[in-house]
């Protein structure tokens, strides 16, 4: 081996700015590149913006085009010779034959009203609660001339609907005004086949911030930057880009301006270090002597043979541990469970990847996310909008909300689906999901199907994860209450919350129909710390009966924990439970509705059914289960319905959904509205009311409640009694009844017994103690 000579060699040494420099010019070339970059960016939004003011203008041209085309139909129908000649003349039947024949002339109309010129037929006092204001209101701002006519959109029970006032005239001389309907749908539809381009387009009622009807596109997109109104409507187009991530100086010539000279001073600066002399003070390097070349190549030999030997075996990585999910969280009306032990964010992930699993194969791209107050909602509400954009779907997460605020922002922003993260009246280290898709509240098979997704890992992984984007709409839900519902004269009124989620909202709700508001625990506060919030317990009710006689109201009202069930006390102590109210919301919506079907479940009062014929309704007992009555509703469109748990469904003025702060403020409008100016209390007293017990419960082994009930169906026999089945089994006699049912959320039996008078309840709950010792003698009773 030939080793190196000893000899030594001179280098120059590098001036002490060259690291400056080469630092400096990376920073300008960085720099540059981004401005470039921005400027490219800015320069797609102006082109984008473009294409949108485009979209914008052919959505209003669709929209317009269908409105003129429902004019024209309208203005031929009132020249029309047999609607002119009945109104001539001036009487309530000249006027009913007018709206045949229009309704015979008007394709797709679903209904169509005429009125007299003066309209004292909606002026008169105290009509207007019985009319409906929303209507009313159109008709009296035409007569007024406030506006000119113009197509509006309406809500009733859940459904949208086009509405038009139009003056009818004959040779110069008034006869009367039109009020007309149409389905909102096959306009929703025309929208639908506008091509939102790279951004998103809304239909909007009204020109400002106004309800989303319908929209499409980009779901970061939050339109507003550009909105355009629809002649001859309250109608408006709202289109708009996601917003771009710029922090260059605009113009975008500029930031690309800058950006080149960036670029070029970089290039400047690599060339003259480049070109640099060198110093020319010189350092000494001594090269290696042959000892170290040996020591070199020995190490170099002892490294060549340590990589020869065989590398050890590495044992096989373990799998990742698998999430334990337990089923009997999945109920039958919702998902429940306690926190740290069945439920945590790892759980809650996976069920959103189920539920947009589910609305991946229905088409269904967006929904909206809120949380109750309880201390576990913010992180698993979070990772429940995750499992939804894990599998594509975009997550409008409203933030803290009651119940019904989650299921209003879905008709809000037109999503048709939406999760409420809440415990409802459960204890504090309980939480769980209530869910709405496409419409559909789940439970039952649903709701056991989103289990079965998760146990067997069919779970969607889109390629593009969902958006997600923060919306404010508690505002949006206080106006729109407030503007269909009044207090026609104030009533002092004490709001119990319990320290749920409701007492953020339901006093300022109160408040805006004209109400005077006590607040009573209405500090949200995920601990509960005064008493439980479920109305439906006496006992929680106590210091609200209380603060109603201490401060002279004129009635309490009490919400649960996320604020979609209602309790109310009167000033004397009394609870009004909820199937005596069902009865005062009843007479009411029939005094509007005539025929119209009402909705209520097994356990409540036998006189309901009698109250509703009497004031001319149709009534239908059916299952218990907030998710099952919502179900019925939308089968039979029936206006009302209601649960002995204080669970109310209003599908007249409203969205058909289960709403206690609703629910409240009907229950306030009617009790201000008495023509008669009685106190609360008179009013609740013309409500046939009976000897009840509570609900009474036997425990029972897991499934063994159900296993009974079929059980007794088989064996049981009431002589004289009328069976309903469809819910455990109820028997009704002329004075009384009974009930027995499986719980569908506990291993428990419920009982309920109602009569006319304690002698008569005493004989029912005998009857019932028989049948039911004859099918189990060792069952423990608690009556």
């Amino acid at each position: 081996m030939k080793a190196r000579s000893g000899k030594t060699r001179a280098r120059a040494a590098r001036p002490w700015w060259h690291p400056l420099a080469l630092a400096g010019a990376t920073l300008l070339g960085l720099l540059g590149l981004f401005l470039v970059w921005q400027a490219w960016v800015m320069m797609d939004d102006a082109q984008a913006s473009q294409r949108m003011r485009q979209v914008g203008a052919h959505a209003e041209k669709v929209v317009a085009s269908y409105i003129h085309d429902k004019r024209s139909q309208v203005q031929q129908m009132l020249a029309d010779g047999v609607v002119q000649q009945a109104l001539v003349s001036g009487d309530e039947g000249g006027r009913q034959a007018a709206a045949a024949r229009a309704r015979q002339l008007l394709p797709g109309v679903t209904q169509v009203d005429f009125y007299s010129a003066s309209l004292d037929e909606v002026i008169d006092a105290g009509n207007y609660h019985h009319f409906g204001y929303a209507k009313a209101a159109q008709l009296i701002d035409i007569q007024a001339r406030r506006h000119a006519p113009q197509f509006e959109t309406t809500h009733r029970g859940g459904s949208r609907a086009l509405t038009l006032v139009q003056p009818v005239s004959s040779n110069g001389q008034l006869l009367g005004y039109a009020w007309l309907q149409w389905p909102f749908a096959p306009l929703q539809q025309a929208f639908a086949k506008v091509d939102a381009g790279p951004g998103r387009v809304e239909l909007r009622e009204g020109d400002g911030d106004g309800w989303v009807l319908a929209a499409h596109g980009a779901s970061t997109a939050e339109p507003g930057a550009s909105r355009k109104g629809v002649p001859d409507s309250d109608l408006s187009i709202a289109t708009a880009l996601p917003v771009p991530f710029v922090m260059a100086p605009r113009p975008w010539p500029l930031s690309a301006v800058i950006g080149l000279l960036c670029l070029f001073g970089a290039g400047a600066l690599l060339w003259y270090r480049a070109r640099a002399p060198r110093s020319t003070n010189a350092t000494e390097i001594e090269e290696p002597t042959l000892s170290d070349v040996t020591r070199q190549m020995a190490a170099e030999e002892a490294a060549a043979k340590s990589a020869a030997k065989p590398a050890p075996v590495a044992e096989p990585a373990k799998p990742a541990a698998t999430v334990s999910v337990d089923r009997h969280m999945f109920r039958a009306y919702d998902i429940r469970g306690v926190v740290g032990k069945t439920l945590n964010a790892e759980v809650a992930r996976l069920i959103g990847q189920a539920i947009g699993s589910l609305m991946a194969e229905s088409e269904l791209t967006e929904i909206v996310v809120g949380r109750d107050g309880r201390l576990s909602g913010p992180e698993l509400a979070g990772a429940l909008a995750e499992g939804l954009r894990d599998a594509g779907i975009d997550v409008i997460d409203i933030g803290a909300a009651p119940t019904p605020v989650i299921y209003f922002a879905a008709y809000r922003f037109n999503t048709g689906s939406g999760v409420a993260v809440t415990g409802s009246h459960n204890p504090p280290d309980y939480n769980g999901f209530k869910i709405v898709v496409g419409g559909q509240t789940l439970s039952e098979k649903a709701i056991q199907d989103l289990y079965e997704r998760i146990a067997e890992n069919r779970l969607h992984k889109a390629e593009t994860r969902g958006g997600l984007r923060q919306v404010e709409v508690l505002d949006d839900y206080v106006d729109r209450i407030a503007q269909d519902v009044s207090a026609e004269r104030s009533l002092k009124v004490v709001v119990d919350a319990g320290n749920g989620i409701a007492g953020a909202v339901a006093p300022r709700v109160l408040e805006a129909i004209g109400c005077e508001v006590v607040p009573l625990y209405c500090e949200v506060d995920g601990q509960f710390p005064n008493h439980h919030p479920d109305p439906s317990d006496p006992k929680n009710l106590e210091d609200l009966i209380l603060s109603v006689k201490q401060t002279g109201a004129d009635i309490g009202v009490a919400f649960d924990g996320d604020g979609d069930r209602l309790g109310v006390v009167t000033r004397e102590g009394e609870i009004i439970y909820p199937d005596r109210l069902l009865m005062l919301f009843a007479r009411d919506v029939l005094s509007r509705q005539p025929g119209a079907t009402i909705i209520y479940d097994v356990k409540c009062t036998g006189h309901l059914q009698t109250e509703i014929l009497q004031a001319g309704g149709s009534p239908l007992m059916w299952r218990t289960g907030h998710s099952l009555i919502k179900s019925k509703m939308r089968e039979t469109e029936a206006a009302l319905a209601g649960e002995m748990s204080g669970h109310f469904f209003f599908g007249e003025r409203w969205y058909g959904f289960d709403d206690g702060i609703y629910s409240g403020a009907r229950l306030l409008e009617i009790l201000a509205g008495d023509l008669e100016g009685r106190a609360p209390e008179q009013i609740f007293a013309t409500l046939p009311n009976g000897v009840s017990t509570p609900e009474l419960k036997i425990a029972t082994e897991e499934g063994e409640n159900y296993a009974f009930i079929e059980r007794f169906r088989e064996k049981a026999q009431f002589e004289g009694a009328r069976l309903t089945t469809i819910d455990g089994l109820r028997a009704d006699w002329d004075d009384g009844w009974g009930l027995i049912r499986a719980s569908n959320t506990t291993p428990v039996l419920v009982l309920r017994f109602d009569a006319d008078s304690a002698a008569a309840l005493k004989r029912v709950q005998k009857a019932f103690r028989e049948q039911l010792k004859a099918v189990d003698p060792e069952l423990k009773l608690p009556f």
